[in-house]
């Protein structure tokens, strides 16, 4: 039988999350947590993209200087340092106290998500901007820079829906406790982007660090910070990939390049 595609694990899940079994009080918990993570994820999102498209130069942050460069940072730092954390099995495991109750297993996905949510919307809200700006594109530049900028955040959005859109976005476990179900987690991934790298998701983000049309010292020192984080966190991505999968990741690390495609290659999947 043929795995379900990816728009078909999400209508699954919507049409279920649409006609839950009863209970009021677990159908009402995957409420708030699917209201709560998506407003927020949106928020987050929409204020990442208007920062960065203008440098880092406006933001709500008050610091004064110099101590702003210690808060900045520390802004930085939580965001790759948190994430990676809760990956981890004693990390697993505080996510899933975070709900009360029976349903933390079920809601990691989603509580994980809104983890991240909220440090992004810190990350990009509460920027404290230095006032300088070096570069800010104009006329014919800005179009093409915002066009080049926009396409990264098509791939990021691509390579997000590669990996499992349901997963990236949180809405597997509120769906899943809404349906009274188990979360499913989609395969491994090897279609779409991930056919011609195996690290589409963190290469998209990097890009939109660095395509953006204005161009200041808090951009820069973020672009830094968070390529960084691009280029360590999937070698961890990796070591859990390869002890799930085994040999199947083996076989598609050795077809599928890292970060860079391989020109003129042809790559299979069995």
């Amino acid at each position: 039988m043929a795995s379900e595609t990816h728009f078909q694990r999400l209508q699954t899940l919507v049409r279920g999350a649409l006609a839950p079994p009863p209970g009021a009080s677990r159908i009402a918990l995957a409420l708030t947590f699917g209201v709560a993570l998506h407003l927020i994820f949106a928020v987050a999102v929409v204020a990442m993209i208007l920062a960065m498209y203008f440098g880092m130069s406006r933001s709500l942050g008050s610091v004064p200087w110099p101590y702003a460069i210690v808060a900045n940072a520390l802004l930085i730092l939580q965001f790759p340092l948190v994430h990676s954390l809760l990956l981890t099995g004693p990390g697993g495991h505080v996510l899933r106290r975070l709900v009360p109750g029976p349903h933390g297993q079920t809601l990691s996905t989603t509580t994980y998500a809104l983890v991240a949510s909220l440090q992004l919307l810190a990350l990009f809200a509460l920027w404290t901007p230095s006032g300088v700006v070096w570069w800010r594109a104009e006329g014919a530049a800005l179009y093409a820079v915002t066009a080049v900028y926009t396409i990264a955040w098509g791939l990021l959005i691509k390579a997000s829906w590669d990996a499992g859109a349901e997963v990236q976005s949180g809405a597997l476990g509120w769906m899943s406790l809404m349906r009274k179900t188990t979360p499913k987690f989609p395969d491994m991934p090897t279609g779409g982007l991930f056919r011609i790298i195996r690290q589409p998701i963190y290469v998209a983000f990097a890009l939109t660090l660095w395509t953006v049309p204005t161009w200041t010292p808090d951009q820069l020192a973020l672009a830094i910070g968070l390529t960084a984080y691009c280029l360590a966190a999937p070698k961890l991505k990796e070591r859990r990939f390869a002890a799930r999968y085994g040999d199947r990741f083996e076989s598609y690390k050795r077809q599928v390049p890292y970060a860079v495609p391989a020109i003129g290659k042809s790559i299979r999947h069995d």
